[in-house]
């Protein structure tokens, strides 16, 4: 899934690509993936992108005051092309492709733009058109940036005190932090030699202070990583940073224990017994809070 590193870095991508470049046309194939119908989806040919944001995991595409946003969820992707003036036609409801945006054509006859598909069977790739990027509910609701200035140290200790939630589930809650998926926050986690099954509140001071740090820091390295890479190669240059997540039965690489996994319904996690749990392998059973 991409995460809050991913999305910052396709958003400078379409930055660099997009902006400044009027919309031809937009094709909906995967009609389940568009949310909204006001404004309609074909208000937005012959408009120009003028800004490309981030809302936690959601990708906002500014055209001349009506915002495209996408949510790429589990298994979606963006697929820049170069020219897409030979593009086979749509097929509706046949293959990955749900979303297909064309600008202008260039001076050479070739029409960039980009494609949003999605693998699998379960379709949760969502896409929004609006006027305001808060109408979308997932952005209305969404907690602190955790890459913002005004996420501090006293915003963390504020979310963690009183909560009953177990830090691994607390740090998914997008209402809670936005921008950070299965895969970082099991980096998160590691970075702060703290178990997944931690109790928000019982943290100390102390603990809340090396975790903040280990947020900050896990997500800015993961950011400048990603600095410059085609969208394309994100994928794969996400999962070479990793250290613990989808590493499960590799050597820790900063004490050389094996990684283990705690498997769940849909999802699962990794962490490393020496430097998270004092040696103590954790128990492999489903914990319905965690996945929240």
């Amino acid at each position: 899934m991409p995460e809050l590193p991913e999305v910052e870095s396709l958003v400078e991508f379409l930055r660099e690509r997009a902006v400044g470049r009027p919309i031809a046309a937009v094709d909906v194939v995967a009609f389940q993936a568009l949310k909204t119908v006001d404004p309609p989806v074909t208000s937005l040919p012959g408009l120009t992108v003028t800004g490309v944001g981030r809302h936690g995991k959601f990708l906002d595409l500014d055209c001349d005051g009506v915002h495209l946003v996408v949510h790429l969820s589990r298994a979606g992707w963006l697929r820049w092309r170069d020219d897409l003036s030979g593009a086979r036609p749509v097929r509706r409801g046949k293959g990955p492709l749900a979303v297909r945006v064309r600008f202008a054509p260039e001076d050479d006859g070739a029409q960039p733009g980009f494609e949003l598909t999605e693998a699998g069977t379960q379709k949760r790739l969502a896409v929004y058109v609006v006027r305001d990027p808060a109408e979308v509910p997932g952005i209305a609701a969404l907690g602190p940036d955790p890459l913002a200035t005004e996420f501090t140290r006293e915003t963390l200790k504020g979310i963690v005190n009183g909560s009953r939630a177990q830090i691994k589930g607390l740090l998914r809650d997008q209402k809670v932090i936005a921008g950070i998926g299965n895969a970082y926050s099991d980096e998160v986690l590691h970075a702060a030699r703290m178990s997944p099954f931690k109790i928000a509140g019982t943290l100390t001071d102390e603990a809340v202070s090396d975790l903040y740090d280990a947020i900050v820091d896990t997500l800015r390295a993961a950011v400048e990583r990603a600095h410059g890479i085609a969208a394309k190669d994100l994928k794969s240059e996400k999962k070479s940073g990793l250290r613990v997540h989808g590493r499960t039965g590799e050597p820790c690489q900063v004490c050389g224990d094996t990684i283990r996994e705690v498997s769940f319904a849909d999802s699962s996690l990794q962490y490393c017994p020496t430097c998270q749990t004092g040696g103590k392998p954790l128990a492999d059973r489903r914990l319905s809070r965690l996945l929240k």
